[in-house]
Parts: C-alpha cells; structure tokens; sequence
C-alpha cells in the first residue's frame, strides 16, 4: 500500500511542489518525484532565484562605485570578489532548496528521488541510477518545466558559448559579453554582468527587444538600458558562432541589407527562449498528444487527452513564469479534490528584475488595437514622484489602460524603481474588475512610488495632480 497514491506529481519545481502540497492538504495521497537531486525546479536551482541574487548584488556594487559619491556617501577602495558573490548566491539556493524538502515532509508529501516515467494511466516508475521502483496513482500530474532553446549549428558548452545556467556561474567577470536574443533572462544576465565592468552586445532577431512586452514600455527599456552601456543590434540574424582560445566569433546579417557582421566576445550568452522538457515520459505512448511546438495540449481544466493525466507549467501554453505554474498547480490539486480550481490567465504578471524593474500585467496596447477595443490611457513618469525623487530613481513611468466605455483596468505597464512589487496592486484591482476611478479614488501613502499608480489612474481620466 505505501507505493499507492491518489497523486503522483512528476517534477519538483514551482509548479510541481506547490500542486504536491495543496494536494496533500486536502486529503489526497501524493507523492512528488524529482531527478535533479535538489527540489525547486529551473526556477529555484539554476534561474529566477540565482539570478536575482546577482542582480541584487551587482547593483549594490554598481551603486557603491558609481551613485553613492554623489549623494554624500563617499568609500574608497571598492573590490568585487566574484567568489564571496558566487557563494552568497550558492547559499541563498541551498537554503530554499531544504526549506522547499522541509515543506514537503511537513504536508506528509511523499519526496521519490529519481526520474518518473510513465507505463500506463496509473503505473510511475521512478529511475534512480541503477536503482528503479514501481508505483500506482489513480491521478499524475506532468509538472516537468522546460529546457533553454538552442540555435541550429550553435553547441552550448557552459564555458565559451552559455546558457543562462552557465552564465550565472562565471568565476570572474568577462571583458566581454555577447548575448544571443532580447528577451527577459538574456537583459538580466547582460544587466548583471554590466554593471560588474564586462561590455554587454545584445543581438536580436526582430526590431524590438522584450518581444510580447507593451512596444512603448520597450522603446523605454532599451534607451535606459543603452544609457547603462549595454549595446544592441537589432533585426540581424545570428548565422554562426565559431569559439577559439581567444574568444568567440559570432557572425550575423542584418535582415533588411543582408550586410554582415562579425563580434568577437570573451563570452557568448545564447538566450532565445525555452522549449518544453517531456522527453523520456513515454507521452506519445500511453496517448498523451502535443500540439505543433511540443506542449502538452490540455482543456480548461489541465487535463490531457488521457483524463486522469494533467499537465501544468512550462510543459504547456502560455507564459513559462514559476507563479504562473503555482497557480495551475493549484487549480489541479483542487479539481482533484472536487473543487473549482480556476486559473485567470488574463492578471497574470510578469516582471523584468533589472535596474529599473519592468512590470506588466493585462494587455498591452498593440493587443487592444488588433481586439479593436476601443480604451483611453493614462500616464504618469517617476520624474514627478517625490519619493523617486529623493531617492534618485526617476527613470520610467506607469500606463494604465482602460476600457474607453466602461472605464475597467485592461492593462497595466510599469518600467521605474520597485516595479515588480507595485504590479501586485493592479493585479488585485484587476482580478475584481477594478476601474481606473477606483484606483483613482483609493487614497495612497505619501510619500510612496505608489503614487504614481493613483495619479495614472487620475491621467485616464485626464485629471492628474502632480504632472
């Protein structure tokens, strides 16, 4: 019997623990399987967690060298030790990964070490070096995450040519850095390893970088993220990476001229997305179909094509983000339990952790324009927030978009300082439908950055107070 579970969750990251704990605490049996050694996932051991620890430190660094002369703090003799840095960060994850064991032995959920493979509906076998062990589940749960994406003829190493996994464990600081794509993870580790003294090259495919992002919040990032230093080439395709002992070359052309390019870097940082990990699960053999880009094709309530497996996370649509597999692990664990699990992907926030933060939540205005939803917006810059102000952080500014006719929140944009903690607010007030008059009317602290939320709301309506 102790090998028989109501639930069985392959994968023990966000998505997957979180859907183990809830699971156990309403009444089901479960077990949570994980091959990594550590719990967590991608997120916790070799992602968000890691990387935000750099971002933190590097920008204290950066500070110290560079901001704080000015502001009458004067110190001498600054040093990086990269080690004592790689060693905080490695702590940091060592801590969460046995607090997230710790949780999982407090809710009675059984931790299986080993790789998960599934031989039927209700047959998991965990694989675990030589070692290899059968169990039955009347549910499984596909909680697997992803793997980085990979460009054709361009061989990831970890030490010339990197992942995001190699590049958050550099042991000393590059004098050059050239960054394969636009997106999220790949201007974190630029910003990271820029402001530690490595000169950072960003190339991108399309014309913009942060694509999916509101296009005039990216305008924004890029001119801040250009005045920290960080170079760009933009709509040029990566043809080739060639690595010898002095470096890398990358050649690329651009998409209009054809002309092309060679940069020759220290490091190359390849960062074009994430592709989703089912590979060894036996999917296609026990019914479980995919759709064109390898997700785990699921209805409204996670459940794949075989009805007592579901799937959560990275391994299905929509944005690969470690709260967005929580929520989704949630809502499996309470369906199974009979309940209304629910998941409102239209107020699911993302955020960009560099210096300025960029957040956003809902639509942005290009979705709205090509819904031909008619809405009104409202602005406010960092510059007129006296908080910002005194504390020298006034780049970036607050958009709010709002239904022309009914007023209600459809989106909401922020790029300036603690942006990543401000978007919870517009999250709450879009998850009850708030309107910007609402927000508008909601009397907040001064002084705080959260005044600039109220007075963009007040701009919807074109009434701010400060600007």
């Amino acid at each position: 019997m102790e090998n028989n579970f109501d639930v069985i969750v392959i994968g023990g990251g966000p998505g997957g623990y979180v859907c183990a704990i809830r699971s156990s605490q309403l009444g089901l049996k479960t077990a949570c399987v994980e091959s990594r050694g550590t719990l967590g996932g991608t997120c916790l051991n070799v992602g968000c967690i890691p990387s935000k620890s750099l971002l933190n430190l590097s920008e204290n660094y950066h500070k110290a060298k560079k901001d704080f002369k000015n502001q009458g703090i004067e110190i001498s003799d600054i040093k990086l030790n990269i080690d004592k840095m790689m060693q905080n960060k490695a702590k940091s994850v060592q801590v969460l990964t046995k607090g997230v064991e710790f949780l999982l032995k407090k809710n009675k959920v059984s931790y299986l070490r080993g790789k998960g493979v599934i031989f039927s509906p209700n047959d998991v076998v965990v694989y675990d070096g030589s070692d290899k062990k059968s169990y039955k589940t009347k549910n499984i749960v596909i909680a697997t995450g992803s793997a980085p994406l990979t460009l054709p003829g361009i061989d990831i190493d970890e030490k010339n040519i990197l992942s995001s996994t190699g590049a958050l464990s550099l042991n000393k600081v590059p004098k050059s850095l050239a960054i394969i794509g636009g997106g999220y993870i790949g201007l974190e580790m630029g910003s990271v390893w820029s402001r530690l003294g490595t000169e950072v090259t960003v190339i991108e495919y399309l014309d913009h970088i942060t694509p999916g992002m509101d296009r005039e919040i990216s305008k924004e990032f890029q001119k801040i993220l250009t005045k920290q230093g960080i170079k760009f080439k933009l709509n040029n395709k990566v043809k080739s990476v060639i690595s010898s002992s002095q470096g890398s070359t990358i050649v690329f052309e651009d998409n209009n001229s054809k002309k092309e390019e060679k940069l020759i870097a220290d490091k190359v940082l390849l960062s074009v997305g994430r592709k989703p990990y089912t590979e060894g699960l036996n999917l296609s053999k026990i019914g479980v179909k995919k759709d064109s880009k390898g997700r785990v094709e699921v209805n409204e309530k996670l459940q794949t094509s075989v009805k007592n497996i579901f799937a959560i996370g990275d391994v299905i649509k929509g944005p690969m983000l470690a709260h967005k597999a929580e929520e989704e692990g949630i809502a499996v664990a309470e369906i199974l339990a009979g309940q209304a699990g629910h998941v409102n992907y239209d107020v699911i926030p993302g955020v960009i952790y560099t210096a300025p933060e960029v957040a956003s939540v809902g639509k942005t205005e290009e979705e709205l324009k090509s819904q031909k939803i008619n809405y009104k917006v409202g602005k406010f810059p960092f510059i007129a927030n006296s908080r910002a102000k005194v504390n020298n952080e006034t780049e970036g500014f607050v958009k709010i978009l709002a239904n022309a006719e009914t007023d209600k929140v459809l989106g909401v944009h922020i790029i300036g300082p603690h942006s990543g903690d401000m978007i919870a607010e517009m999250a709450l007030a879009m998850e009850f439908g708030a309107s910007s008059e609402d927000i508008a009317r909601t009397c907040h602290a001064h002084p705080t950055h959260t005044e600039a939320i109220k007075e963009a709301a007040l701009a919807v309506d074109k009434r701010p107070i400060h600007f």
